[in-house]
């Protein structure tokens, strides 16, 4: 299962961002392939909002992420890619971005949310790096005001796609992914082991969460 069939991508490095550096590349055509199945979920259901997690941690999933929203901010639709990763981020460092502002300065009513995205320069992509550490990132993202957020950042682009934590490892990764109208899992091939993939569907379930399909990472 993935986006109505298993989309892989093959020969991937992590912290490579490839669709921006080599568009031309077969890596690249693989994410058109990916960007592709996934606008066509947009157009038949009203999913706006892309969580992409994992069973585990180094899998690749966040470089898998960046590159698809640079792929998809290619076009003429308005991207918004947003680094939910409260533990680990990495998006500001694939991007080469201060992350002295973010998403918990946002939650912490520290800082506006215009204030606090970045443009990228990149197509029509738009970044909301994580932001300075918080000590509790289940209780702040499980927080009203991350709703609310989402809510308005959905009136101002065609697409939103979060860079989401471990779903087997953090207990926040389900509260996104019932907030997200989709989910894409991001595993790896020959590291991500099938009952660790098994057991992370089962969790999404439990969190109500609209799983649509799974994108292999062939090393």
């Amino acid at each position: 299962m993935a986006l109505n069939k298993r989309s892989q991508v093959k020969n991937f490095k992590k912290k490579n961002l490839v669709t921006y550096s080599n568009p031309d590349s077969a890596i690249s055509d693989q994410f058109q392939t990916i960007k592709t199945n996934i606008k066509f979920l947009t157009e038949k259901r009203n999913n706006q909002i892309f969580l992409i997690t994992s069973p585990g941690i180094g899998e690749g999933k966040s470089t898998i992420t960046a590159n698809l929203s640079v792929s998809m901010a290619q076009q003429k639709e308005r991207i918004l890619l947003i680094d939910a990763n409260l533990r680990d981020p990495i998006i500001h460092t694939v991007f080469k971005l201060s992350n002295e502002t973010g998403l918990t300065d946002v939650l912490h009513n520290k800082t506006l949310l215009n204030q606090a995205i970045n443009n990228t320069g990149i197509g029509n992509l738009d970044i909301l790096t994580s932001g300075n550490y918080s000590p509790n990132p289940a209780e702040l993202i499980g927080h009203e005001w991350m709703r609310e957020i989402l809510k308005q950042l959905a009136d101002s682009y065609d697409m939103i796609l979060i860079d989401g934590p471990s779903v087997l490892k953090w207990t926040e990764t389900r509260i996104l992914a019932n907030l997200s109208h989709s989910v894409v899992l991001a595993v790896a091939r020959g590291k991500t082991g099938m009952e660790k993939a098994e057991e992370a569907r089962k969790v999404l379930e439990l969190a109500h969460a609209n799983l649509v399909g799974a994108i292999i990472i062939e090393k």
